[in-house]
């Protein structure tokens, strides 16, 4: 009995990938980039002051989040107004591993770096404030190629800098330059720094990130600009579909994809919410719009998507209706308006659960999705300061956050 439990032991050690943790959370919004984190599993009660801290450690000012592969967490600072600077951080003690700085001059308002690295086991990908974009080898901890978003393509970077985060697809890092003349839309060889392929211009560069969804059986990138929401073949970068029917001034929150053709636009400034529904009929795109929430948007941080609702902070500079849960039809369930209103504070969705940031309080919530009403579980005071508006990151039952000077690890894992 012991002889075949070992064999099965081993059969599963070396089927399993060299560096590759169950619970990785390798780039924005998580391994599969919708802010979910499978596999996880929470406690479903905190102890009277929160959370157990695991470790702090100092940061400086910004808004870019941790990603974490490996039981490393990886997360871009900003010094001085004079250099960026990749940290590795151990998940485990918080101790500072290694970091990677490169000049990087110049103020911004709302000061700090902006993205999210993206790692695999080989390689960091980082986008700075000012557009240089690096791929940074994990054992030398030196720069193995460099480009810039803005230079090397043509692009112009709006008044908060360049906020994107880098998208990892197999062999490829994927990077909207958004440029009008250069390429919208570019896949990058990992390993050399290669363009593979650039899309045609797809509007100015915005502010979110790329995806991936796939509909009607093709593989494509999602990305948005202005006015500008599309599809690009992510085998060739070929311009699948577009949508001009939304328009937000200055898009943060990116297209959420929902499965069968839906996407979900949502964005401040006024531009409010839409669902759109691309089908594919032969070889082309049909884009159709569901439904539109006129007084509704979010400002930063994208949906919760979870047994056909949407739960969204729709809170922008203007509206302050909080958390909100709406259906596939956008119906408004409930709101929790200011009570409490979350700001524009990170989320995250693992194990049937919530966890969801102040951004104005630093009060980190833990609640329970249920399109009957609001339903908290737990809340505890976990950073301070204002602005407190970084994604958050999920591995290993250890939540990774921070706000204007800090990073912190918390222990929200279940035990068993």
């Amino acid at each position: 009995m012991r002889s075949t439990l070992f064999r099965i032991a081993l059969v599963a050690l070396l089927l399993c990938p060299v560096g590759v943790f169950a619970s990785d959370w390798p780039q924005f919004l998580g391994p599969n980039r919708n802010g979910a984190a499978p596999g996880e599993k929470l406690a479903r009660t905190w102890p009277a002051g929160g959370p157990k801290v695991l470790w702090t450690a100092k940061l400086g000012p910004g808004f870019g989040g941790p990603c974490i592969q490996g039981g490393k967490v990886y997360i871009l600072d900003r010094v001085r107004n004079a250099q960026d600077v990749l940290r590795c951080l151990d998940l485990v003690t918080g101790k500072e591993d290694w970091t990677l700085a490169y000049n990087a001059p110049g103020r911004l308002d709302h000061n700090g770096s902006r993205s999210t690295p993206a790692v695999d086991d080989k390689y960091v990908f980082i986008i700075g404030p000012f557009g240089h974009f690096h791929c940074v080898d994990k054992t030398t901890y030196k720069s193995v190629w460099q480009k810039h978003l803005l230079k090397d393509f043509n692009s112009r970077m709006h008044n908060w800098g360049v906020a994107q985060s880098p998208l990892l697809h197999k062999d490829w890092v994927i990077v909207a330059p958004l440029s009008r003349r250069g390429a919208g839309v570019i896949a990058v060889e990992k390993s050399t720094g290669r363009i593979v392929w650039k899309s045609p211009a797809m509007g100015t560069m915005a502010y979110m990130s790329p995806r991936v969804t796939t509909i009607g059986g093709v593989e494509q990138v999602l990305m948005a600009s202005k006015s500008y929401t599309g599809g690009v073949d992510i085998r060739n970068g070929k311009i699948l579909w577009s949508y001009g029917g939304y328009r937000c001034s200055i898009p943060i929150t990116g297209p959420t994809p929902l499965g069968d053709g839906r996407i979900f636009i949502t964005g401040g400034y006024n531009a409010g919410s839409v669902m759109i529904k691309v089908q594919r009929v032969g070889e082309k795109f049909t884009v159709k719009e569901l439904f539109r929430l006129r007084k509704l948007g979010a400002q930063i941080h994208p949906p919760v998507f979870h047994q056909d609702h949407l739960y969204v902070q729709f809170n922008t500079k203007s509206k302050h209706d909080g958390l909100v849960c709406i259906d596939l039809d956008g119906k408004v369930k409930w709101k929790t308006n200011r009570s409490p209103n979350f700001d524009w504070g990170g989320i995250v969705f693992a194990d049937g659960m919530i966890l969801i940031m102040d951004g104005m309080t630093g009060v980190l919530r833990m609640v329970q999705p249920d399109p009957k009403g609001y339903k908290e579980l737990a809340q505890a005071p976990i950073l301070g300061g204002r602005q407190i508006w970084g994604p958050m990151a999920l591995a290993d039952g250890k939540l990774v956050l921070r706000d204007q000077r800090q990073i912190k690890c918390l222990d929200v894992g279940a035990k068993e």
